[in-house]
């Protein structure tokens, strides 16, 4: 009998194998794509941006509905933790203006391989090409068919964006648990532009305020040929997905009364975009999206300045999405993770239903639930764990 099973070599299911590890129990883990971590070095490439630099209830409360049942394990690890952890691992690490903490070579991939090498030193087997297909732990190898009886297991499966990853939610009817339907996360959105916009496909729009429901983040997003995306659309893709306008602050250090101030100056001959770039120092991508969605301009075009709404088509394919919402309510796990249906068997990572905007929150949950999971997973095994839960100021 194997001792301990992790389904998933991504960063949740190579956390569960570290701990359970180095706890004492034999693991082996099973992958379905030929190498581990796909994911998390496609993320890698822009920079591995593995968690932020916040005061901790700032922090927390990026998760929203689901920081409550997250909050213990991202006391016992947390930010802090997940940046002492990849110094171990021979990383120096940086935290940028933003508060967003990368290693210095932003990169994944010499973490990944210090990592890899740990898990390997601790005794850790990685199963590649290992196809979970149910029936208890059936997988469909390139020997055949294999089955594996653990002691414990942790299913560390992925959502379902990016499946040539390897995150294709596949796993769902599997799980032999209720799952809440995936959505896209972290998306861009679709947008129908008209021909004048082209000149500006790929250009970043700066300094802006993007609001939708009762979110609002002071960022930038970009445009594309089929719509909006960036850090900022994000930031809101939660509010948008469920129906609600998203506005653009275009001026957010003028106040209404000041650009009409402004604007009131006699512009003569000049032509109305002369005449904002002018008085306002608009700059061309913003009269462009002015342009685009407030034309023919009002007498009094301030309150559109102060809030533009910004008419799309939806998201884009969950699959080109960063992350989605959707997976295994909270409600099928107890507070150690483990499902109530399979004593012994633990979720963790974005198969679990939660969902947190891009920044450093994604990586550090999906760290900290597989923590979690690997040493309660442990414990439950009869060896000792216990989590060391710090005080966060």
């Amino acid at each position: 009998m194997t001792e301990a099973l992790v389904i998933g070599a991504g960063p949740a299911g190579l956390m569960a194998a570290d701990v359970m590890s180095a706890a004492g129990l034999e693991v082996v883990i099973a992958e379905a794509k030929p190498s581990p971590a796909r994911k998390f070095l496609m993320a890698g490439k822009s920079g591995l941006n593995l968690t932020k630099a916040e005061p901790f209830e700032t922090f927390l409360a990026a998760y929203d509905e689901a920081a409550p049942h997250l909050r213990p394990m991202l006391e016992a690890f947390g930010p802090d933790e997940v940046t002492h952890w990849a110094e171990a691992l021979g990383q120096e690490m940086f935290t940028g203006s933003s508060g967003r903490v990368f290693p210095k070579v932003m990169k994944a991939s010499p973490l990944l391989r210090a990592w890899l090498a740990r898990l390997e030193a601790q005794g850790v087997s990685l199963r590649r090409r290992w196809r979970w297909v149910g029936g208890g732990f059936r997988f469909d190898t390139p020997q055949g068919v294999e089955e594996i009886v653990p002691k414990v297991a942790v299913l560390a499966c992925g959502g379902a964006s990016w499946a040539r990853l390897g995150s294709d939610g596949a796993w769902a009817e599997l799980a032999g648990v209720p799952v809440a339907p995936f959505q896209p996360a972290n998306m861009g959105f679709l947008v129908d532009w008209s021909p004048h916009m082209a000149r500006f496909f790929g250009s970043p729009v700066k300094n802006v305020v993007l609001r939708a429901g009762d979110k609002a983040v002071r960022a930038e997003f970009v445009i594309s040929q089929r719509g909006i995306e960036g850090g900022g659309v994000y930031a809101v893709s939660k509010p948008m997905r469920e129906g609600q306008v998203l506005t653009l602050d275009l001026l957010p250090d003028l106040e209404v009364a000041e650009i009409r101030k402004r604007l009131s100056k006699p512009r003569g001959k000049a032509s109305m975009a002369n005449h904002l770039r002018k008085a306002l120092r608009l700059d061309p991508v913003k009269q462009a999206l002015l342009m685009e969605f407030a034309r023919p301009l009002p007498d009094d075009p301030a309150p559109l300045i102060k809030a533009l709404r910004l008419r799309h088509s939806g998201p884009r394919p969950m699959d080109e999405a960063i992350s989605t919402a959707g997976g295994i309510p909270f409600s099928e796990v107890n507070q150690d993770l483990m499902l109530h249906r399979f004593p012994g068997v633990f979720a963790a990572g974005e198969m679990l239903d939660w969902e947190a905007p891009t920044g450093g929150y994604l990586l550090t949950a999906c760290l900290a639930t597989g923590h979690w999971a690997g040493g309660q997973a442990a414990r439950f095994a009869g060896l000792e764990w216990q989590p060391v839960i710090r005080r966060h100021d």
